[in-house]
């Protein structure tokens, strides 16, 4: 038996890497609309929900959709999908919640790209464990480790360009980098795999397009949802009006 990441050749990987790309380019947006400093600014948990949702969560079983086993059976577990995808929003929200803090001072970036990478990797490999399939999969403890690091660092970079990156260039280049982090810091985690003995027992579970396919649409669709809000607020808020005291005029502005 082999492992195929690539069943669909490079249509699952590019698809993938696409909707990270999306995700981030999203969560930099959002963050660039946050005005307070409460965890439950509105654009701060769309940001969370884009980058956490679309472009970590998505990313990951799109590219699970391409993953195959020669002559293996391959379930997902459905509350433990569902859970990896919770896990993957939360822990962003929290990342972005503690790089703000400005009480801890030069640390707050680092102590939330740590808190977040590790929970990128929990999503990760809480994603691989709602597979399940009828051959036993182990991984190569030091590629897991490795795969950890890049999450870090990635979460870490995340971190810093959506507090600091402004500019609709700037944000499109910052979102390519940070959609290869966690590409990346995924087919890292994948290539740790290996295989073990086969089971007899049929595995239990849904299957890929059974189950990924509609929940990846949906957060698709909600995403779609999302950018054309952002957009329609930055068309209406993007001129103001705004009184010169010497004139009775009203001049556009940008905000």
């Amino acid at each position: 038996m082999e492992i195929d990441h690539f069943s669909h050749g490079w249509l699952t990987p590019v698809v993938a890497y696409i909707m990270s790309f999306t995700g981030s380019l999203l969560a930099l947006r959002c963050m660039s609309r946050v005005r307070s400093g409460s965890p439950f600014d509105g654009w701060l948990i769309a940001a969370s929900v884009a980058l956490g949702g679309t472009g970590i969560w998505v990313m990951h079983f799109i590219a699970m959709l391409g993953f195959r086993i020669d002559g293996a059976a391959i379930r997902y577990d459905v509350p433990v999908t569902l859970v990896s995808a919770v896990i993957a929003m939360v822990v962003v929200w929290l990342g972005l919640c503690l790089a703000q803090q400005r009480r801890l001072g030069g640390q707050s970036l680092l102590v939330g790209g740590v808190v977040t990478g590790l929970g990128v990797g929990a999503m990760h490999y809480a994603g691989m464990y709602a597979m399940k399939t009828d051959v036993e999969i182990g991984y190569e403890w030091s590629t897991v480790a490795l795969s950890m690091v890049i999450a870090v660092i990635a979460a870490t970079a995340a971190l810093w360009f959506t507090l600091n990156v402004r500019g609709a260039l700037a944000t499109v280049g910052a979102a390519l980098v940070m959609g290869v982090a966690v590409a990346g810091m995924h087919y890292t985690g994948m290539y740790a795999m290996h295989l073990g003995e086969q089971h007899h027992m049929a595995p239990s579970g849904a299957g890929a397009a059974q189950l990924l396919t509609p929940l990846i649409v949906g957060v698709s669709l909600l995403t779609v949802g999302m950018l054309f809000h952002l957009g329609l607020t930055e068309v209406s808020g993007g001129a103001s009006l705004t009184r010169r005291p010497a004139t009775d005029n009203y001049w556009p502005t940008r905000d």
